[in-house]
């Protein structure tokens, strides 16, 4: 656990079940760093608190009957408070972490996390720091790896069908004449779905782009 300061935190519950937000207040009024201001169980409630109170930091889930706790988050960064958002909830999909992480979301955590390391967390999270569960921290680091590749591999489908299957035959270092007589087009056409492709991938030469191709799909055929 972290090492206790000597500061109050202020503390906002916002959960859609009570039994949830009361387990929660009974675990966390147990220490005396810890002051619990409000509670909250939509995401309207919550913006409406966190406005009214400027709490230093709320537990918040992802999942709320008018919204998400991700919602939330955005809503905090609007209202220029200083108000910390760790999120507290059972899902552990790595599009909600990352969601939750773009739209200022401080902290990341699962339910079934101990008594210990929430305090230690709301703590670290009260100080300043980033926080992210163990279970979901793996899905972060693999995401964050393939971004790069999934960015180059968005581009590739910018194309139309046509103009991929011009890219691919181009990669098989065909010339546009025999790419028209294979896919009964004209070799006109075919310069056009070339030139048309050439521009989506912001690249000049057909070099680069059988390169490109080669290098998103290897060992794929036309």
């Amino acid at each position: 656990m972290s090492e206790v300061k000597s500061s109050t935190i202020k503390l906002l519950l916002v959960d859609d079940h009570h039994v949830t937000r009361l387990g929660l207040r009974t675990l966390l009024s147990g220490f005396e760093r810890f002051e619990i201001v409000g509670e909250a169980g939509t995401a309207a409630g919550a913006v409406a608190e966190i406005r009214r109170l400027h709490p230093d930091v709320v537990l918040l889930d992802i999942r709320l009957p008018d919204g998400t706790g991700i919602e939330v988050c955005r809503e905090i960064q609007k209202l220029g408070v200083e108000t910390k958002a760790l999120m507290l909830t059972s899902f552990a999909d790595d599009r909600l972490v990352f969601e939750a992480i773009a739209a200022g979301a401080d902290g990341y955590l699962l339910k079934e996390i101990n008594c210990d390391a929430l305090v230690g967390a709301i703590e670290d999270v009260f100080a300043g720091k980033s926080i992210l569960d163990p279970a979901v921290t793996r899905k972060v680091l693999d995401r964050a790896r393939g971004q790069e590749a999934t960015a180059a591999r968005s581009k590739l489908d910018l194309l139309s069908p046509q103009e991929l299957r011009v890219i691919a035959r181009v990669a098989e270092g065909k010339t546009n004449r025999e790419i028209g007589t294979e896919m009964g087009l004209s070799e006109k056409t075919v310069k056009n779905y070339l030139s048309n492709a050439l521009d989506k991938l912001e690249m000049n030469r057909r070099t680069q782009a059988a390169a490109f191709f080669l290098s998103q799909t290897p060992g794929t055929g036309a």
